[in-house]
């Protein structure tokens, strides 16, 4: 099928800055009569007579112009000459992804990343016949040597080309690969900051040191938003969106994204979407085009009030570390400040026990108790209640979303919880 058009043509312009971008793109043509919002299309099918490769639209498995407003504007936001690719969550773009690393190749990963997709990267890794390797990816030198110890263990192993076989070909790079197109060693996965501890990797000397090695490179960009991060103007190939957090940004959908300049990777990222059903519902992406219009003042909002948050837990005598990026003594600081165009609303800080950590996730009035981040509402949780958690994440660790509330309300309800 043929590419659909996209759904709007203003904010292609590379003089509107980003969080003007977030309202404009993604809104019908201007012409008398039209909608000044995209309608939502609840087709299932469409309307195709001749060759199928013809149509933009002809069954909404494939694509559906429900998804074409919020998959270009995301596309712009995130420097990318494609629209993006909605899935069904977070997880189903991630599995997407690393589905790509080819049998006899290796995926290297964040010790501390999101736990659903270290789980998904295991459960691939065993099923596509792959090595996973884990690594501290604030440790530039550690990532690198693990790149060079990977491309050797790989030397030999993964076929110079490979075909498709079948379009639901269990190796994620051969199910719709272009004859004679030779696969990568393997992939790089970076998330930066990362989930819960906040590191901060060194992307554009990481993604150059993979692609010098031949390896993909894939960034999970949830926590930064392409308002404070562009992973593809720093090198990626990829990048990763949990849609349900800070572009949706109000805790009612469950919705993920990949955006991609590459046709050649976004042709197989469509195919395993197609072919393995992690499609999005259309209301729920009319929903996350809605939330995204908001996203310049909510993390506006929600970033400031974290970093003065930060600040008062780094002083509090309950505290005993404090992780926040846009903390001058964070390890990630210098980083952060370099190749980020802010901190995020995301912190992290420990206390002595997990008690102590559960303790006050109990006390608190206004923060909510509850897992997920990046909606309008404060969130905070223990990470470590969860069993799959890295060992190496504090018991006493407590994770913040901040929202946007008023400062001295989430500050007097979480200082009271703290005493």
């Amino acid at each position: 099928m043929t590419q659909p058009e996209p759904a709007s043509s203003p904010a292609r312009n590379p003089g509107f800055a980003p969080d003007t971008v977030v309202v404009e793109t993604g809104r019908p043509q201007r012409v008398d009569g039209a909608s000044v919002n995209p309608p939502i299309d609840l087709s299932s099918t469409f309307v195709s007579a001749g060759d199928i490769s013809n149509s933009p639209f002809a069954y909404a498995r494939f694509d559906t112009p429900a998804w074409t407003p919020f998959e270009e504007a995301l596309g712009q936001l995130e420097h990318a000459s494609l629209p993006g690719l909605v899935f069904g969550s977070g997880l189903a773009a991630i599995s997407a992804v690393i589905s790509l690393v080819p049998a006899g190749g290796t995926l290297i990963i964040p010790t501390h990343s999101y736990q659903g997709a270290l789980a998904s990267a295991e459960q691939i890794a065993g099923r596509q016949n792959f090595d996973l390797v884990t690594v501290d990816i604030a440790d530039t030198e550690a990532v690198i040597a693990a790149l060079d110890e990977a491309g050797h263990a790989t030397a030999g192993q993964v076929p110079a080309e490979e075909t498709v076989a079948s379009a639901g070909d269990a190796d994620g790079w051969t199910a719709s690969a272009t004859a004679g197109e030779a696969a990568p060693p393997g992939m790089l996965w970076i998330e930066s900051p990362t989930n819960p501890m906040l590191e901060v990797a060194d992307v554009p000397a990481l993604a150059a040191a993979a692609k010098d090695r031949g390896f993909l490179v894939s960034v999970d960009n949830t926590f930064a938003t392409p308002l404070l991060q562009t992973p593809l103007d720093l090198g990626a190939d990829i990048v990763v969106h949990s849609v349900t957090k800070y572009l949706a940004g109000h805790s009612d959908v469950v919705l993920g994204a990949v955006v991609t300049s590459s046709n050649s990777l976004r042709e197989k990222l469509h195919t395993e979407r197609s072919m393995r059903g992690g499609i999005a519902g259309p209301f729920e992406v009319w929903l996350a085009l809605r939330g995204l219009r908001t996203l310049a003042v909510r993390l506006d909002r929600a970033q400031a009030n974290a970093q003065v948050i930060a600040e008062r837990l780094a002083a509090h005598p309950a505290v005993v570390e404090t992780r926040y990026p846009g903390l001058p003594n964070d390890p990630g600081h210098a980083r952060a400040a370099a190749q980020m165009n802010g901190f995020g609303a995301i912190i992290s800080f420990t206390v002595a026990t997990a008690d102590k950590a559960t303790a006050i996730a109990e006390a608190v009035r206004l923060w909510t108790p509850a897992t997920s981040l990046g909606g309008v509402e404060s969130l905070i949780e223990r990470r470590r209640r969860h069993p799959s958690e890295p060992a190496t994440v504090p018991e006493g660790l407590i994770r913040l979303s901040v929202g946007i509330e008023n400062l001295d309300d989430l500050w007097a309800d979480l200082e009271a919880a703290l005493a």
